[in-house]
Formats: C-alpha cells, sequence, structure tokens
C-alpha cells in the first residue's frame, strides 16, 4: 500500500513538474505570437499611412492648384539626436525630409514676395489639406508657404516616425525650410519672413524664434504646446508612451525632468528677443490646456519680453477654435492676419471678414 501510495505521489509530483513547464513554454510562445502580431499590426499603420499621405497629396493640387503651385521638394535637417548605432555607415548624415511649398500662381517672378513658415501640429502627425482655407487666405494675400514634414511626421513609414525630436531638433528641420525657399525662390523676400502654427507647430513656432529670433519679422502661435512637465500630469498614460519610447526620450519626465523642461518653451522663455509675437489660447481647450499657455504668458511676462496675447472664453471648437470654418473662428483669423501684415505687407492684405471670405471660400 505504501509503495503504491509513493508511486501515486511521485507520479502527481512529475505531472505537475512537467505540467508547469509545457505551460510556461506555451506562455513564452504565446507572449512571442503577441509581440509578433503587434509589430505587423504597427507596419500595417504605417503602409496605411503612407496611402493616406499619398491621396491627400493628391487633393492638395485639387483644392489650392486653382490659385497655386504646389510643390513638394525634399531636403534635410541635422543629423538624429540620438543615434541608434553612432559607429554604423551613414550615422552622424543629415536627417532627410520633404517639404510643402506653395506659390501663388499670379506672382511676378521679378518681384519680391513674403515667406511663410508653416509648421504643422500633432505629436506624429502632417501637414494635409485640413488647412486648405488657412492655406488659401494666405496664397490670395500673396504669401508664399513652406510647410516642413519635419522628422517624426507621419505617412512616410515607421523608420521616419521613430525618428521624432519632439521640441528638439524638429525645430531645425522646420528652420531649414525656411532657408530652403530663400536659398532657392529668387522672389522669396528674406526681408519679410513670419511663422505660424498651431498646438505643437505653435511650440515649433516658439522655439524658432527662440533660436532664430534675427530670421523672422514676425511669428504667431495658436493653443501652443507650451510646458510638456506639466503636460505629463493631465495627459494619459499612452500620451506620455509615445515620449518615453526608446527611439524617442527613452524616459519619463520623472526619471529626466530636466530633458523635459529643455523641450519647454514655458521653461526657456528667456531665449525669446524682440520678435513681433502673437500668442492665442482658448479656456475649453481639450488638448493643450490652457493651464499650459497660461505659464508661457506669465514667464514671458516674468522676463520682461515684450508680446501680444489674447486668451478666448469658452469659444466653440476648442482646441480647434480659430481653424474652423464657422463665422468665429473667420473673424479671428482676420485679426491674425492683420497682425501678421502689420509687419510682413503682402500685396493683397485680408483687412475685413469679406476679404477673407472671398481669400478662402471664393465667396463673400
Amino acid at each position: 500500500m505504501k509503495h503504491n501510495y509513493f508511486l501515486l505521489l511521485t507520479g502527481i509530483f512529475i505531472f505537475a513538474f512537467f505540467g508547469k513547464v509545457f505551460s510556461q513554454t506555451e506562455g513564452s510562445l504565446l507572449q512571442e505570437e503577441i509581440k509578433g502580431l503587434k509589430e505587423n499590426n504597427e507596419n500595417i499603420n504605417h503602409r496605411i499611412d503612407r496611402l493616406e499621405k499619398m491621396a491627400d497629396d493628391l487633393l492638395w493640387y485639387e483644392k489650392v492648384g486653382d490659385i497655386a503651385y504646389v510643390d513638394k521638394a525634399y531636403i534635410c535637417g541635422p543629423p538624429q539626436w540620438k543615434e541608434e548605432n553612432p559607429t554604423a555607415p551613414g550615422a552622424g548624415n543629415p536627417t532627410k525630409f520633404w517639404t510643402y511649398v506653395f506659390v501663388p500662381k499670379n506672382i511676378n517672378p521679378d518681384k519680391k514676395y513674403p515667406l511663410i513658415v508653416f509648421p504643422h501640429g500633432g505629436v506624429h502627425a502632417d501637414f494635409t489639406t485640413y488647412y486648405t482655407h488657412i492655406v488659401r487666405e494666405l496664397i490670395s494675400q500673396g504669401y508664399v508657404i513652406v510647410a516642413a514634414e519635419y522628422r517624426g511626421s507621419t505617412g512616410y513609414g515607421r523608420d521616419f516616425y521613430e525618428k521624432i525630436d519632439y521640441g528638439g531638433l524638429e525645430t531645425e528641420d522646420v528652420f531649414a525650410s525656411r532657408n530652403y525657399v530663400l536659398e532657392n525662390y529668387s522672389f522669396a523676400d528674406p526681408k519679410r519672413v513670419g511663422i505660424i502654427g498651431w498646438s505643437h507647430g505653435g511650440m515649433i513656432t516658439l522655439f524658432n524664434i527662440f533660436d532664430h529670433p534675427s530670421d523672422y519679422q514676425c511669428a504667431f502661435a495658436g493653443v501652443p504646446v507650451s510646458d510638456i512637465i506639466s503636460r505629463m500630469g493631465y495627459m494619459t498614460q499612452d500620451y506620455r508612451d509615445l515620449y518615453s519610447a526608446d527611439y524617442h526620450i527613452g524616459q519619463t519626465a520623472y526619471e529626466n525632468v530636466e530633458e523635459y523642461r529643455r523641450r519647454s518653451p514655458a521653461w526657456n522663455t528667456e531665449k525669446f528677443k524682440n520678435t513681433p509675437l502673437l500668442i492665442h489660447t482658448n479656456t475649453n481647450d481639450e488638448d493643450v490646456n490652457v493651464l499650459e499657455v497660461e505659464h508661457l504668458i506669465k514667464s514671458l511676462k516674468a522676463d520682461g519680453k515684450k508680446f501680444e496675447y489674447e486668451i478666448f472664453k469658452d469659444q466653440p471648437g476648442g482646441h480647434s477654435f480659430d481653424r474652423l470654418d464657422i463665422k468665429t473662428a473667420r473673424e479671428i483669423r482676420v485679426n491674425i492676419y492683420i497682425f501678421l501684415n502689420r509687419y510682413l505687407t503682402p500685396e493683397s492684405p485680408i483687412k475685413n471678414l469679406s476679404d477673407l471670405n472671398r481669400a478662402g471660400y471664393r465667396f463673400n
């Protein structure tokens, strides 16, 4: 009886041991399979982004081709700020990227025209026909526009997506797009260059005038991302993961607060000189909380800087309040153009809502 009992216990032990081994092996294989599926899904998403980008590029010709020459140039900016393999072939080479160029069809090539540098928003995003009416409004006034698809933009594959340097060298990509136009288009006036952007594009606008104060005659920053440290506190974990990803900063704000501070305009206002600057924010912004822009405004004031700003109260549209097509948004854009035109003097400035409606929408 004891012998049988011992055999039974031994059998149970062997079954449990090998069952655990098999279970761990199955679990490991399952984890590998899940990881592979996630990788494949991510690659598919990047391919879809590329298809969407190609389709939207065609739409640009349809939407503004009647008044603008549309081009897309392949240029370069500084090398990556963080090389995966610093000794690999090509490490340290300039970062290559695309940039849109819009030129009014009615220009006289023998004359000079003001240039608008227009960085897009979004952590990972791109310059799309979302901006159609704003581009039409600018072109109709006689502005040349350059809009860089800076490092980290979507629609160009996973490798380019993972070159992101939010609040870092993307600023220099945008500056490189400015320089590209001035170096290659004789009718672009280097003495009349403005920069405008909303959200992340507003942040890039601020860093451009902080780092290159003598190269812009004016700037507009709409609902600009201003304090990434506070942003890490009120945004979701998925959002925070975009920054702490290995290919990006690679650390959380908790682990390296100084790196996040370096990338936040509100913590770098001492660099701002005297470029005419207009800032807009909205109290019901669901993306860039008004507290970020208030921090920026207070920091600029504390440093004794001169600038213009307006804090709008619960404007419809939240984060997009002055980019929408509704009447209130159009009226606000009239005032933005009046500010820009003060320093850039385009040939056909928008002065009122009727001017804007004809420029952007073809009718009063």
